[in-house]
């Protein structure tokens, strides 16, 4: 493994990684490219070079600028623990949960438990094939919830794809029995209009609602018709997951939300949310929904209730997934331009462009609203093969400061502290060199997450990371103990 220096050692050498940024720049037009959906559930997306944009990509490598192939750097704060690589699941890695001992990570094909009691070395608890894109995963008591977002032929484990045109076709939420880790039992499903891209859980004593985001409606689709302009809320008896049934449907956007180019050129249409996180002891969640940002109230939490909403139609493509801090004065919201398929950590694309914003709350009850303050972006430039994208990440539970680790696909883990909202700064990394030098590879830190005196990441290609951060900024966090993190169910760290 190699570790660099500092960080400025690959940020003073940008010159071969622009003129890398400028052969790539087609993938993305001169404005804010639109953003496209998640891979689907197929391998990882390649798209072919040239010789001449080959011969950049190895250049820049043999200059310093950045990482070798598969090859390991990091700030001198954060150590590389472990690597566990895809076994069973060989599928696109997606997001985790944590319970305890035990880790929950997502695959396209299904999902996969580790025990971390050891966090240097994990082991395998059980891998459950159950394909079916993106299977976001989230746990609460004895139960796990897995999102189908790909048309399948029924909502059984052995199911196969099936187009979405035809009415029998299958998506939503898939509901397991995990008082068993070494042998969980699928005990419930329930289909959802237009899939479950993600979902967010809100948990009570004797039920979990769940909130399905989903996207991209169909005149041609029977069970993902237009408009569609909210979200689905499932409520699940704890003790009769089986009776788990819709209780709503919201409509978050009676206006129907951003309409998109070509009024607002380069941002995606908003046809439902990408992603929701709550923060139920503020009664609070945050919508990332496509072409908008929203802050709303889960008081009744079958009547989510807006009290503000945002666009950026100058910097946002598309409006990926959020994150409060702890004193719910701040919401980070991530911009996944290019949709996980581009080139976009690079002086071409700049620092404003596929970055997170960050948006101070400011007033009381439903009159709060959400004000911009700046955008943070990784400043450690990435290969024209290297898909980089503002991904999943969690806050790091220190008192008086707002601190988080994130994940950037190939842009690797970034560790950052956002206490001045106008002023974010990164203050740890971890990444791997390009996965490919002669094609452009969808792969990296699909979440990373902070639990338990731990960075855990899910890696789209490698498997499964553990990393240790020490850093007198973020030591405090190592004293707080989840007995379980759901990051889009945001917990109350410091009053439990």
């Amino acid at each position: 493994m190699t570790s660099l220096h500092t960080t400025q050692v690959r940020r003073r050498r940008l010159g071969v990684a622009a003129a890398a940024a400028g052969l790539f720049a087609a993938l993305l037009t001169a404005g804010p490219a639109a953003a496209t959906p998640d891979p689907g559930d197929s391998s990882a997306a390649r798209t072919g070079l040239s010789a001449a944009q080959e011969a950049v990509a190895t250049a820049a490598i043999e200059d310093g600028g950045i990482p070798g192939v598969d090859e390991i750097v990091h700030s001198d704060n954060i150590t590389p623990l472990v690597n566990i690589p895809k076994d069973a699941l060989k599928g696109l890695n997606t997001d985790l949960a944590f319970q305890g001992k035990y880790a929950f990570a997502g695959n396209y094909d299904g999902f996969r438990i580790y025990d971390i009691s050891n966090p240097r070395s994990p082991k395998t608890v059980t891998q459950v094939l159950c394909p079916g894109s993106q299977n976001d995963i989230s746990v609460s008591g004895n139960l796990l919830f897995l999102s189908t977002d790909s048309s399948r032929s029924d909502n059984s484990c052995a199911s196969t794809t099936q187009p979405a045109t035809e009415k029998s076709s299958w998506e939503g939420m898939k509901i397991f029995d995990i008082s068993d880790k070494r042998n969980p039992k699928y005990v419930a499903a329930v289909e959802t209009a237009c899939g479950s891209h993600t979902h967010t859980l809100v948990p009570e004593r004797s039920s979990v609602y769940v909130y399905v985001s989903s996207y991209s409606p169909n005149e041609t689709f029977p069970d993902c018709q237009p408009p569609h302009d909210g979200i689905s809320v499932i409520k699940v008896p704890r003790k009769a997951p089986e009776q788990a049934a819709i209780v709503n449907f919201p409509v978050l956007f009676p206006d129907g939300g951003n309409p998109g180019a070509p009024t607002n050129p380069g941002v995606s249409k908003t046809t439902g949310c990408h992603d929701i996180t709550v923060l139920p002891s503020k009664d609070l969640a945050a919508g990332a929904c496509m072409g908008d940002g929203l802050l709303f109230s889960i008081k009744d939490p079958e009547n989510p209730k807006i009290i503000d909403r945002v666009q950026d139609n100058v910097n946002f493509a598309f409006w990926h997934s959020a994150t409060f801090n702890q004193k719910a004065d701040k919401v980070v919201f991530t911009d996944e331009l290019g949709g996980g398929g581009a080139a976009t950590c690079n002086e071409e694309i700049g620092p404003k462009r596929g970055a997170d914003g960050i948006y101070d709350i400011v007033g009381k009850g439903d009159h709060r609203k959400l004000v911009f303050r700046s955008y943070f972006k990784i400043d450690r430039p990435q290969a024209a093969t290297e898909v980089c994208v503002a991904h999943n990440g969690s806050i790091i539970p220190v008192k008086g400061r707002d601190l988080m680790v994130q994940a950037w696909y190939q842009g690797g883990v970034s560790v950052w502290d956002f206490t001045d909202s106008s002023a974010p700064k990164e203050i740890g990394y971890f990444e791997r060199g390009p996965v490919s030098l002669d094609a452009v590879t969808t792969a990296g830190p699909w979440s990373a997450y902070y639990y338990n005196g731990y960075i855990y990441s899910n890696d789209i290609a490698k498997g499964f990371d553990v990393l240790k951060l020490d850093d007198r900024r973020t030591d405090p966090a190592k004293r707080v103990r989840m007995p379980e993190l759901n990051v889009q169910t945001q917990p109350d760290y410091f009053d439990r």
